[in-house]
């Protein structure tokens, strides 16, 4: 089973698009987009992503990127 993140649209359209890419490039990560994912002031102070349903975020796409793949290293599924 790979790691889920789920990535709002509206956060995607504020700058955490280039971390969607990236991911969906990675074949052990599932990458899902929503309308929205209710964090809504998650989502207006920072970029964010669910990953296996727990919130990570950062300030920058190149740094959210590296917090997702930095927790699910932390936080295994098996």
């Amino acid at each position: 089973m790979n790691p889920i993140v789920e990535f709002c649209i509206s956060n995607l359209a504020n700058g955490s698009q280039k971390t969607l890419e990236a991911l969906e490039r990675d074949p052990n990560i599932d990458v899902l987009e929503y309308g929205c994912l209710s964090y809504c002031t998650k989502c207006a102070d920072s970029l964010y992503a669910l990953v296996n349903g727990e919130v990570v975020q950062a300030d920058t796409a190149e740094e959210l990127t590296e917090e997702i793949y930095k927790f699910i290293e932390e936080n295994p599924l098996f």
